[in-house]
């Protein structure tokens, strides 16, 4: 269930996401110039209904680490001096093996307490357990719960507003994610959009029900295993021993505090294909 830790302005007026892919819209359906759509774009279009004349910037971009957004995007995001933030961050940094995280909290607490401390409403989230999706997962599942577990005792004593996707039963469904398991689909990103709008207690947002699919028998699980394992993990550990970033060469897709034009065109609900 969402977390409410504080009573809310009855208004905001700007908006800014911050984080990596999964804020950026990596997954979802494009906008007609190109950029991924995504949960933040879709929440943003949920608060202008509700807010009119809000704006919003997005300064996440794929592939971003914790250190990333607090030594860069944090600073870029009080310069809009936001009265709403979203931040989102750890996904990237919990499948690197030195990964500290102790010092990873440490440093998302200070950009709470940052946020805070100029005045905005902070909307952040535990991150799910894709363990049931990814078996691979598996392997760093107990750093994953370590890990939410302080992000829930930050957004506890400062304040932040939380949604525990951690405990979203709904989200072990394999059609809220793309092919490569590591991001959210469209439906995925729609059914996040809505529980972030539920969270902040946006007129008329309710939490979405689960989306079930058909069990798959055992040998289309292997057989699904087996082509993930070829297409998605292998290039995603190469990236990693070379030292790539599936974000480098990138910029913001919304650098800047925009208007929202609510009633965009609906895209369709794909499936990452």
């Amino acid at each position: 269930m969402p977390h409410r830790a504080e009573p809310v302005p009855s208004s905001y007026r700007r908006y800014v996401a911050l984080g990596d892919s999964l804020s950026e819209g990596v997954g979802d359906d494009p906008h007609p110039d190109g950029t991924e759509r995504g949960w933040a774009d879709r929440f943003a279009e949920r608060l202008a209904a509700a807010h009119p004349g809000v704006r919003y910037a997005n300064l996440a971009v794929r592939g971003r680490l914790i250190a990333d957004v607090h030594d860069h995007q944090i600073a870029a995001a009080l310069a809009l001096q936001p009265d709403l933030v979203s931040l989102i961050i750890g996904g990237n940094d919990l499948t690197r093996p030195r990964f500290d995280v102790d010092h990873g909290l440490a440093r998302i607490d200070e950009m709470h307490g940052a946020l805070h401390a100029a005045g905005a409403t902070v909307l952040t989230a535990t991150l799910p357990d894709v363990a049931l999706l990814a078996p691979a997962a598996r392997l760093v599942g107990g750093r994953i719960a370590r890990f939410n577990e302080g992000i829930r005792e930050i957004a506890t004593r400062r304040g932040s507003l939380l949604l525990d996707a951690e405990r979203d039963e709904g989200l072990d469904d394999p059609r809220l994610w793309c092919n490569d398991r590591f991001h959210l689909s469209a439906h995925g990103h729609d059914r996040l959009a809505t529980g972030m709008a539920a969270t902040l207690g946006l007129p008329g947002a309710v939490r979405p029900d689960a989306i079930r699919s058909a069990p798959r028998t055992a040998w289309r699980r292997r057989q699904d295993e087996l082509r993930w394992f070829r297409a998605f993990l292998l290039p995603w550990v190469g990236r990693r021993l070379t030292g790539r970033s599936s974000g480098d060469g990138r910029n913001p897709k919304r650098p800047g505090l925009e208007p929202v034009a609510v009633g965009w065109p609906l895209p369709r609900i794909n499936d990452c294909d």
